[in-house]
């Protein structure tokens, strides 16, 4: 029986990724033995959050708002979808429990419902997300997400503290729950039917026709999402002044340059990370090889004009241009606890892993590395990207699991990197997987850690490339290190 192949991302339901960090070449002598796993196996949602999950079904339930039969059904329809949104999440491990993490965000939490009472009776549910976008999400319930993005990306508590209030006050506000009461209404509505059959009368251009009545409604939906983005911004500032926390307006300008991917440079040549492992390089791998128009002198240009891709917010410099006015001139703010940063890191990092996405998670390796960081845990990883780079490649999976992104979203070195994964040959992709066996980081890894490693030469190194080997290779592993939060990668070669 064939396995969902995590080494494929064609394969999984991928979770989406982005965000920047800054970040250091080592030398073996000035290694440093790593750190603890921030989480366990057992704290992802699928595990962790199983009681909630049921409790979330069984309390949920769509009341019954409205006369007409097709406008209830069509709302009970759209509630239903929002359980099995935040279940089916649960169920998929997007979410996860991490200790420090929650602590953190749960005594900012704690700070702006204590001073807010009237408005926000009692403390809401709290997840957190693995995306790596800098963001947060309401959705009704008295539930809100935080990403692990927005604290990979914040610098202050207090941006934080914004984005979390921001957050309460759609749910102060109601706006999920008033959004599903207009869809309902607009798609059992006599205007939506009329437009449809308008449509389904015409004999020319219906496709066009159709598209125009589905735009309109994204319109209108988009300009009142808008407002509601207003109403939120200019309610969080209160609740944040109500919680004597400090409201700084510049963090809209930064946040502007959240969405951009990737666009921080490398500290050196992308060679020298390589090199610094003893492992060859070829300089011909990180040139783009294509016929007709040369690739070499591609003009990386300057993309921070674009839309914020978060579409249903406004314009982050509008933003800061309506609020400065009540910014608190010379308040003082509070940094982000290098530790918080870290875990968080680690955790987007090994998601994007489990997720196929080894471009992007190698870039935020060397960035990392560009920033001084000695923890071993980051040659590890790099040892577990290109054990999947070769996997991939035998798999004839290389370039889904590359991960390809735009020249238009990258910087320089991202594209060379990016192209490097695509053309390094076979032959030396084995050779750096093999290479990086043996180094001498190894001594610094924890005992998962250093199963991870068996675990995966078994897989990758199988003349045969039988799915029973894996799977008996991924329950030793499962049995010998039921507590890593790597076994969420050795569950994916289990039998199904």
């Amino acid at each position: 029986m064939c396995m969902s192949n995590p080494f494929n991302p064609a394969a999984r339901q991928c979770r989406p990724l982005f965000f920047l960090m800054a970040i250091a070449t080592i030398t073996f002598s000035d290694v440093k033995a790593q750190s603890k796993n921030p989480y366990s196996y057992q704290d992802l949602s699928q595990l962790f959050y199983g009681k909630q999950k049921d409790s979330i079904k069984k309390n949920w339930s769509c009341p019954a708002l409205y006369t007409d039969k097709n406008t209830q059904k069509k709302y009970k329809e759209i509630w239903d979808s929002r359980t099995d949104f935040i279940t089916g999440a649960m169920e998929n491990n997007n979410y996860v429990f991490q200790q420090d993490i929650y602590n953190y965000l749960s005594g900012i939490i704690e700070d702006i419902v204590k001073k807010n009472s009237k408005l926000i009776p009692g403390k809401p549910i709290l997840l957190i997300d693995r995306s790596a976008a800098a963001n947060a999400y309401a959705i009704g319930g008295n539930m809100i997400v935080v990403n692990l993005g927005l604290l990979s990306f914040a610098k202050y508590r207090e941006d934080i503290a914004f984005v979390i209030a921001h957050e309460l006050s759609h749910n102060i506000f109601n706006h999920a729950d008033n959004f599903m009461k207009e869809k309902a209404q607009w798609l059992t509505s006599d205007e939506y039917k009329n437009s449809l059959n308008a449509v389904l009368d015409s004999k020319y251009e219906r496709f066009s026709r159709l598209k125009k009545v589905f735009e309109g409604y994204s319109f209108n939906r988009s300009k009142h999402q808008r407002y509601h983005e207003s109403d939120a911004d200019s309610l969080a500032i209160v609740l944040l002044k109500q919680s004597n926390i400090p409201f700084d307006a510049s963090f809209f300008l930064r946040l502007d340059s959240s969405d951009i991917q990737y666009k921080q440079p490398l500290q050196k040549p992308v060679k020298e990370y390589f090199t610094a492992y003893s492992l060859p390089f070829e300089d011909w791998w990180t040139q783009k090889r294509s016929k007709g128009l040369s690739t070499k002198n591609y003009n990386f240009r300057d993309t921070t004009g674009l839309q914020d891709s978060l579409k249903t917010h406004p314009e982050c410099k509008d933003r800061y241009a309506k609020s400065l006015s009540l910014s608190d001139i010379n308040a003082q703010h509070t940094a982000v606890p290098a530790s918080i940063q870290e875990t968080a890191n680690k955790m987007l990092i090994w998601n994007m892993y489990d997720n196929m996405s080894l471009t992007a998670c190698l870039y935020r390796i060397l960035l990392e590395k560009d920033k001084g960081n000695t923890d071993s845990w980051y040659d590890f990883m790099l040892h577990n990207i290109f054990a999947g780079l070769y996997y991939n490649d035998r798999q004839l999976h290389r370039f889904n699991a590359i991960s390809v992104t735009p020249k238009e979203y990258i910087s320089q070195n991202y594209y060379e990197l990016q192209n490097m994964l695509e053309q390094i040959p076979r032959e030396t992709l084995e050779q750096y997987y093999k290479g990086l066996m043996n180094q001498g980081f190894w001594q610094h890894q924890t005992a998962d850690a250093k199963g991870l490693k068996n675990f995966m030469s078994t897989m990758i190194l199988d003349p045969t490339d039988s799915d029973k080997v894996k799977a008996v290779a991924a329950k030793e592993f499962l049995t010998s290190y039921s507590t890593s939060m790597y076994c969420e990668f050795a569950e994916h070669f289990k039998k199904k």
